[in-house]
């Protein structure tokens, strides 16, 4: 049985001891510990939860660690006083060490208004969730089964309510519940399915990659600035290419990138091997701890657009300076309507752009 979102109602826990999965205390940060020991202390359940779990399961060290609990966001608050609480959409406690940030999210709940919080939901989407429940409903809220995983900080076992363990196992990326209705709920899952394929190196199973077809064109009305922080997970955290390719596979791409992905349509293996060039070697420095910037990658990624929309201008007789320089602004002006990248990045975009021909015209000489 489903509820309205196409979450299952019903779960089967299965709790995994410690003696019976790889999970070590030494490979979770300090933060995260002192924030799930205190909350325990103060009588709170604590769980360190998602991808940090999945990763750890998987023995590969996570960049974040999210807390679950039953405390909400002002319990938190009233426990750390280096914590502050954040979000409509979402309400969220973040306790703050440093240069880490400790995420605690109170157990999302699957009832409405009338049994106490805050949800909202237009045309299918949802707009704000704030409505506390149990770790069984919250287990089910989550998106995909294997971020649905919880290990205990009273016990150090690892709770089990979706079946993320056998996804883990399996090698599968799955969503919980009906993915159409989680899709149009919240469409960025599409490029999170992509993402955690492409990182992981899973494969997404059927029934969640089917509706990518009939939905991807949701992912238009995302807010810009969103989808721009989803193309830096996607392409600055050492996967870039593999993401790139997942992305194409997927038909998901042309959602992000439409320009590009029109001239990737041709014939010219040209604009394509440069692409997959400047992931590789972005992925290299992530790979080597170098750094790496935005500007970059988003250069690489619109250079074709670029390129070609100055060169027919140029056909057409416009001064060579003239075309490149509104070639640039129409491109950009194209793109940043899709995804919203800073204008501190636009400008280093457009000063990599335009020393292109002069180069062009050094290599003549």
């Amino acid at each position: 049985m489903n509820d309205d979102l196409g979450i299952p109602t019903t779960s089967s826990l299965r709790v995994i001891p410690r003696e019976q999965h790889p999970i070590s205390r030494r490979n979770i940060s300090k933060a995260a510990l002192r924030v799930l020991y205190r909350l325990n202390e103060a009588g709170y359940a604590a769980f360190l939860v998602g991808g940090a779990v999945r990763d750890l399961l998987l023995e590969i060290q996570p960049k974040d660690f999210d807390v679950a609990t039953d405390a909400t966001p002002e319990e938190v608050k009233a426990l750390f006083r280096n914590c502050r609480v954040i979000g409509r959409r979402f309400r969220l406690a973040h306790v703050v060490f440093g240069p880490e940030i400790i995420e605690v999210a109170t157990f999302r709940g699957t009832g409405d208004e009338e049994q106490g919080g805050d949800r909202h939901i237009v045309d299918g989407r949802l707009v704000r969730d704030n409505v506390w429940g149990s770790i069984e409903e919250d287990a089910r809220r989550r998106d995909f089964r294997m971020n649905a995983l919880y290990y205990d900080i009273s016990d150090f076992s690892v709770r089990d309510y979706v079946g993320g363990m056998q996804d883990i196992a399996e090698h599968e990326v799955r969503l919980i519940g009906d993915p159409e209705t989680r899709y149009r709920e919240d469409p960025v899952r599409m490029l999170r399915a992509a993402r955690l394929a492409a990182k992981l190196g899973f494969q997404i199973d059927p029934a969640s990659r089917q509706p990518f077809a009939s939905l991807g064109d949701l992912l238009e009305d995302v807010a810009p600035a969103r989808l721009f922080d989803e193309s830096l997970k996607l392409f600055l955290a050492g996967d870039g290419l593999k993401s790139f390719h997942q992305l194409e596979g997927c038909g998901l791409f042309r959602y992000l990138f439409p320009a590009t992905a029109r001239v990737l349509e041709g014939d010219d293996p040209v604009p394509r091997q440069m692409i997959e060039q400047g992931l590789a070697n972005t992925d290299a420095r992530i790979a080597d701890g170098k750094s790496v910037t935005p500007a970059f990658l988003f250069a690489v990624l619109l250079w074709a657009p670029v390129q070609g929309l100055a060169e027919v201008r140029i056909a057409q007789g416009q001064d060579v300076s003239e075309a490149w320089a509104s070639a640039v602004a129409q491109v950009l002006a194209e793109q940043t309507q899709r995804v919203a990248i800073p204008r501190r990045f636009t400008y280093t975009m457009e000063e990599i752009w335009l020393m292109q021909p002069r180069f062009e015209q050094m290599q003549r000489r």
